[in-house]
């Protein structure tokens, strides 16, 4: 019997030679030579305009909340089927959280829905790229357009995924990057804030550096180094940073071994998904996925409780996502349910993730899909 773990961190085995240079070089603490380099290549890559390292995307998002002046009883538009880092960066700044439904094909905010959610309070809408597949960007940034709204993209999923063409996380005001060891590319902890108006850039460096000028001061911008804002420390380690770097120089290398295991998944499974047994994943034509995950929506809450199970009897780990934000203890104190559920719990209840990441093995798909096939034999 195989065991196969449900994530492994990527890990090349290049990272170490940037770990241990940038400890040769003597410096440790943010923004050092590695957390640069690394903000300079996701910049040259997609074309960002500005993008600084935080220490997770939890961070980004609280950023994101910060240079949108969030106050309390402002109102922030999400949908409930995400992490609670998405709800909880407004949530800390006194925002209420107006969730709203997704579609049931791609799991993403259902776009129609974002207008209708909309009142006078309403300062920022944050759709969740889930799965690394976009959010339908056109026709949201349409309607933050005509009523004047932030966008923040949360994009923990979504690096290397694309809308037309575009990179998540470069198309609304701000992005959130995560590169936690669950992701594509990783550092641990850590994450990113893509920067797309050029009017928050010095804002969010001050932001970044505990509301004060400290970069504006080590660039001999400055005469004194003070408290100008509200801020928080947000910066990652420089070792962090270096493993981080090792890994987005080889990101193509990582996107083509995920790319691969994704569409063995797909191939393997569709006769099931044929004969209805579940739904497997489903990526429109504008938009290019990550790979980041591989999922099937079982029939019924009982028949996922039943598959996990049995995989695991198999040894190997699938998994679940998300209790929706809403149902949860401060969901319900910190935000409503705009509209009807109609697909979120749902999602919730029937969404089983597969193992997936850069090492997992052909053969290793082909041992789950076989012990998928021997679970429905007989449904």
């Amino acid at each position: 019997m195989r065991n196969i773990p449900f994530n492994k961190p990527a890990n090349l085995g290049s990272e170490y030679g940037y770990v241990a240079d940038a400890v040769k070089r003597g410096r440790l603490s943010g923004d050092g030579y590695y957390t640069k380099g690394c903000q300079r290549l996701i910049e040259e890559k997609y074309h960002a305009k500005k993008v600084l390292l935080t220490g997770s995307c939890t961070h980004s998002l609280e950023m994101a909340a910060l240079l949108c002046d969030i106050k309390p009883g402002d109102e922030v538009i999400m949908p409930s089927f995400t992490f609670v880092s998405t709800a909880n960066a407004f949530v800390l700044r006194g925002a209420r959280i107006v969730f709203v439904d997704i579609r049931p094909d791609t799991q993403n905010m259902d776009e129609t829905l974002v207008e209708h959610a909309i009142t006078d309070r309403t300062k920022v809408i944050v759709p969740v790229h889930y799965a690394g597949v976009a959010c339908e960007m056109n026709a949201i940034k349409a309607v933050a357009e005509q009523y004047k709204l932030k966008i923040v993209e949360d994009a923990a999923q979504g690096v290397h995924a694309f809308y037309e063409g575009i990179p998540l996380g470069t198309i609304g005001d701000i992005g959130c990057y995560s590169f936690h060891e669950t992701k594509n590319y990783t550092m641990g902890e850590g994450g990113a804030t893509i920067l797309n108006c050029e009017d928050d850039f010095l804002r969010a460096e001050i932001i970044r550096e505990k509301g004060t000028n400290r970069t504006e001061y080590l660039l001999g911008m400055a005469d004194k180094y003070t408290w100008k804002s509200k801020g928080s420390s947000y910066l990652p380690s420089d070792i962090s940073s270096a493993y981080l770097y090792g890994q987005l120089l080889e990101s193509e290398k990582i996107n083509t071994m995920r790319m691969e295991r994704y569409n063995q998944y797909y191939a393997n499974l569709r006769d099931l998904q044929d004969k209805e047994k579940f739904v497997l994943p489903y990526v429109p034509d504008n938009c290019t996925h990550n790979a980041h995950m591989f999922y099937l929506k079982t029939r019924s809450f009982e028949e996922r409780c039943e598959i996990i199970a049995y995989l695991r009897e198999k040894g190997i780990v699938s998994t679940f996502h998300y209790i929706p934000l809403h149902s949860s203890q401060q969901g319900r104190k910190s935000g409503i349910f705009a509209g009807e559920d109609k697909y979120t719990t749902v999602a919730a209840e029937t969404l089983l993730r597969l193992p997936m990441f850069a090492d997992l093995t052909g053969g290793d798909v082909d041992y789950i899909c076989e012990h998928i096939y021997d679970f429905y034999r007989e449904r």
